[in-house]
């Protein structure tokens, strides 16, 4: 009686164990799931941010679009400098702890990229902005008084060399690239690290749906990181540190910078938080019903034995494996197959990735549309369409069952009509503003052959005007002017926003009365035709995202199918690093080479040297623009047909060969027979 309770205690006790372990392991693996969501949200929402504020970072640090693209660049390069690390001793460590750190570094990256915003002094958009932007920022505004030239220029050069004790240099955008590396650096372990801590731990067969469900919780990082950059751009880059109501330039100006730095900050914030769960997660997670391994009970001896052992067993091992990865490496390039999937995919990628980079400056050069405006459209437009195309495109692949063969035809038919799409963008270009002094006459009679050195016309010749400035106004014409004083104009009425000027003798030169020679502040606004391309060309990109989007899947796919089974994850893994070191750091680097082509005006920096870009000639820059897009995704699409072709000539020999073997083992099959019943006849008649 005494042994039957003491069994039934020992089971109500295994009981009770095995149900606190369920119940731990199911705590635990929740616990981890909603962290490592919350890291995925951050991440995303950091590179949302980035790629939303390099409009505003190049022009409140005064540097080109191709600098702003090493800044950009840099993401990949600090994620190269440890994604050999993470791969080989990831899952070795402690894989909670190492995401951990790296959202923690994440984090600090991004709070390091706003960080020169509290170093530096109040921007200054133009020469004559006083050096407190709460003063009267108009009443130093350059008119043509041909009498007191000499002081006007005596008194902008002394508010430059003010300027000068205030500003903390242009080299503080180092900060940022140094920043946006350190978030590559962080970033790197999350996904690989985390999506293998749900396969080894989920339930059976549970992993596919807990990856599905996290996948779809990250585009909740999207969707604020848009927003957030619309809230931000649309606040001034020094709020709350000056009288807003003395800033003259609203946020359609070519000079505005919002609050990018505030967006750093919040991701920032987010991602330290998102780090704090993972330092409290175990290194592994005991899966319930699982018996313990008989050696965990041998003796320490015995133990220190076996890790000696296998360590001399590793140590011999080493050159083995080392040996064996290259020929592996060997393997995969010289696969026909993978090499030209892993071409056409790299000539994709760094189309999309330029892309990406300056989508945003485009829509906001070329159809005058605000960041704030830019940034909430994309959100609306980009997130939904992606995610309807690569469902829409999975389904697809599952529905119809296609083969490889049948994969690279849809992948080949999708991106050849995101292409056909694509092509309708140099129809949307607009055409140039009609800006006195860069595409017409400073009188703005006559167009002019370069915006280069135009020589000034006798509506100002006499103003002995700083030809460097840039204060556009609009006049009653429809023309822009590029300063008050480059426009003749001799008073002005007003104040702040509202500050008007008159007798602009360029404006009278058109033939316009005295009372029609009036200017206000501010570029005159696009005309109605390049208003009513912007709606279209919105329409286009619907189509474009998603008929790219169609192909996704199924570009994923042909990158590890052409390859053996056991070459999958280095097909993949070189397959990354091959587009995050020749797509990801040099794409944005030449986009913005070639777009700093089409500048017409340039900013001059406190130390006398080209800042950011005013104003760009909008035919040029979306030929180059598309120009270059297209240049990348012609080629991927010729490489599609040879794929193609390849493939079919390989599947073919591999299907002759399997019918050849089919026919030999029929035709056996049916000669062995046959000659057992001629030995048994044989037998009978002997």
């Amino acid at each position: 009686m005494m042994d039957q309770n003491q069994h039934l205690s020992k089971t109500a006790e295994a009981q009770h164990s095995e149900k606190r372990k369920t119940r731990n392991y199911c705590n635990g693996f929740k616990m981890f799931l909603a962290a490592l969501s919350l890291s995925f949200i951050s991440k995303t929402l950091s590179a949302i941010i980035m790629k939303g504020s390099i409009t505003q970072i190049e022009r409140r640090f005064d540097i080109s679009s191709s600098t702003v693209g090493l800044i950009d660049g840099s993401f990949e390069m600090g994620n190269l400098l440890v994604i050999l690390f993470v791969s080989y001793f990831g899952a070795k460590l402690h894989r909670p702890k190492l995401i951990g750190i790296g959202c923690f570094v994440m984090g600090i990256g991004s709070i390091l990229t706003a960080l020169p915003h509290f170093f530096m002094g109040y921007y200054r958009f133009s020469k004559d902005t006083p050096i407190n932007p709460s003063e009267n920022s108009t009443s130093s505004l350059s008119t043509c008084l041909i009498n007191q030239n000499l002081l006007l220029n005596r008194t902008s050069l002394e508010i430059v060399g003010k300027g000068w004790e205030k500003e903390s240099g242009s080299h503080m955008w180092i900060y940022i690239l140094l920043g946006n590396m350190l978030r590559g650096i962080g970033e790197t372990p999350i996904t690989p690290l985390g999506i293998s801590y749900i396969d080894d731990f989920a339930k059976e067969g549970h992993s596919s749906f807990y990856l599905g469900n996290l996948f779809a919780v990250t585009m909740i990082g999207p969707i604020i990181g848009f927003l957030l950059v619309s809230l931000f751009s649309k606040m001034y880059v020094d709020v709350g540190y000056i009288d807003l109501s003395t800033i003259r330039i609203t946020p359609k100006d070519s000079r505005w910078v919002g609050a990018w730095w505030l967006g750093f900050l919040v991701a920032g914030i987010i991602s330290i938080i998102s780090s704090i769960p993972f330092f409290f997660l175990p290194k592994n997670l005991d899966k319930p019903r699982k018996e313990k391994k008989a050696s965990v009970s041998l003796p320490v001896q015995n133990e220190e034995k076996s890790q000696m052992a296998h360590l001399i067993k590793q140590g011999q091992n080493v050159s083995e494996t080392v040996a064996g990865f290259f020929q592996s490496l060997k393997n995969i390039l010289t696969n026909p197959l993978y090499v030209i999937t892993l071409v056409l995919t790299l000539l994709q990628a760094s189309s999309h990735i330029g892309i990406i980079t300056y989508v945003f400056k485009y829509v906001e050069q070329q159809y005058g549309q605000s960041a704030s405006e830019t940034s909430i459209l994309f959100g609306f437009i980009t997130i939904p369409t992606f995610a309807s195309g690569v469902f829409t495109g999975g389904y697809i692949i599952k529905k119809f069952k296609f083969t490889l063969v049948g994969i690279a035809k849809f992948s080949f038919c999708s991106h050849m009509l995101s292409f056909l799409f694509h092509l309708l963008n140099f129809a949307l270009i607009c055409e140039n503003k009609s800006v006195a002094g860069l595409t017409l006459t400073y009188d703005g009679n006559n167009p002019v052959a370069s915006h280069i050195n135009v020589p000034l016309s006798y509506c100002n010749s006499d103003c002995n005007c700083d030809q460097r400035q840039w204060e556009p106004l609009c006049g009653d014409n429809g023309i822009t002017y590029i300063s008050p004083c480059l426009a003749g104009c001799k008073s002005s009425s007003g104040s702040k926003k509202s500050v008007m000027f008159h007798n602009c003798s360029c404006v009278e030169v058109n033939g316009f009365q005295s009372r029609n020679n009036s200017m206000k502040l501010g570029e005159c606004p696009k005309n109605d035709q390049c208003t009513r391309k912007f709606y279209v060309y919105i329409v286009v990109q619907i189509f474009i995202f998603f008929s790219s989007a169609l192909g996704s899947t199924s570009n994923i796919m042909l990158v590890f199918k052409n390859v053996e089974p056991e070459l999958k994850s280095l097909a993949m893994g070189f397959h990354s690093l091959t587009i995050r070191t020749l797509g990801g750091i040099p794409a944005p680097i030449y986009f913005g080479a070639l777009i700093d082509r089409a500048c017409m005006k340039w900013s001059v920096n406190n130390y006398g040297k080209q800042g950011s870009c005013r104003i760009y000639n909008s035919t040029l820059y979306g030929n180059t623009f598309f120009g270059l897009t297209t240049g990348l995704k012609l080629p991927a699409l010729v490489l599609y047909v040879v794929l193609i072709s390849v493939m079919k000539k390989k599947y073919q020999r591999k299907d002759i060969k399997t019918s050849e073997n089919e026919r030999k083992s029929v035709n056996e099959a049916n000669l062995e027979p046959l000659s057992s019943d001629a030995a048994v006849d044989h037998e009978t008649h002997i």
